[in-house]
């Protein structure tokens, strides 16, 4: 058996949430039904009332997780550093923000905290006694288009390494593993208005791993693309591949997986990210931790079709079982 969880980020099912399809509760019947028991969860989109959080909305999340044999995996925080419009928060009031979601992290019962990107590595430097104080990790999202080997991200490390603390450092995004451009971002283009040979060109390039500036150029000046061209050849600044086989070397320092998706196909792969090499190397690594799903492909069929995140979050589930019954086969 591998030390790899598999869970759901409530994030996977926003579509329906929003429309008013599912309710809370509904999310996390559901990840329980596909064995997905590891609960990520995003307080400021599925709590009421916060961050004025009472002890009965702490007891009604409890309930919850006992009624459907599930748990917490991970809080999701955010800085909302432009609140007022005259100013930027201080940094004091920073790290307040963040002592607060750490205190409310810990009321929850959680011991990984998704930091967003942007967030500075000495003001998460200041946060550490108390992340140390209620054994809560906080692991800096490598978001795209940064990636594990980033100079902003390695910053974070070496601040977690000066520090001597197992209380600071990353939180990788599967989304920095794009090996192939995804078939759903390339249809949204082309109903907007891409040409096909445009779009093929950028999947083209894309797969040939051509710096994407080039590419900008290429279909912004020299192909005079018109708006949507130009906005599908821009994505690949947010569409790298970062090196599978070094996961492992940073795995120390992660404890949580946000597994970005943006589509399955009804065989149960994914078309544009390499799980397949990662998930071997995980396992390779030793890493324990959660797997959790973060299904985003909503934003790019909902103008066409009807958004089913419980199938999409299902068939990622499925691959999942095959990948690690794979590696651990293998390593019998």
């Amino acid at each position: 058996m591998t030390g790899i969880e598999r869970g759901v980020s409530l994030y996977s099912f926003q579509e329906e949430m929003f429309l008013g399809q599912m309710s809370i509760e509904d999310c996390v019947a559901f990840a329980a039904a596909i064995g997905a028991k590891g609960i990520e969860i995003l307080p400021e989109q599925n709590m009421p009332g916060f961050p004025n959080i009472t002890d009965a909305d702490i007891g009604w999340w409890q309930d919850l997780m006992a009624r459907h044999g599930t748990h917490f995996t991970c809080y999701d925080m955010f800085l909302d550093t432009k609140r007022r419009k005259d100013r930027l928060m201080t940094d004091e009031e920073q790290v307040e923000s963040i002592h607060r979601d750490l205190r409310l992290c810990h009321r929850l019962g959680i011991r990984n905290m998704r930091v967003l990107v942007f967030v500075r590595p000495d003001i998460l430097g200041r946060c550490v006694p108390l992340a140390e104080e209620l054994d809560i990790h906080m692991g800096v999202e490598v978001h795209a288009p940064w990636h594990l080997e980033h100079a902003w991200i390695l910053r974070t490390i070496d601040e977690a390494d000066r520090l001597g603390t197992k209380h600071l450092g990353i939180l990788p995004d599967m989304g920095i593993f794009m090996k192939h451009y995804p078939p759903a971002f390339r249809g949204r283009f082309e109903r907007e208005g891409a040409r096909p040979e445009v779009a093929q060109f950028i999947v083209d390039q894309h797969e040939k791993k051509v710096m994407c500036e080039y590419t900008i150029f290429e279909v912004a000046v020299k192909m005079q693309g018109n708006p949507a061209e130009v906005r599908m050849a821009e994505t690949l600044r947010h569409a790298p591949y970062a090196n599978p086989k070094r996961i492992g070397d940073y795995a120390p320092y992660f404890r949580h997986i946000q597994a970005k998706f943006y589509e399955m196909t009804p065989d149960c792969t994914d078309p544009a990210l390499a799980y397949d090499e990662v998930i071997p190397e995980l396992v390779k690594a030793g890493w324990q931790g959660a797997l959790s799903s973060e299904y985003e492909g909503n934003r790019w069929i909902q103008d066409v079709e009807p958004v089913d995140s419980r199938e999409q979050v299902r068939r990622q589930h499925v691959m999942f079982e095959r990948l690690l019954a794979q590696r651990e086969g293998e390593a019998v």
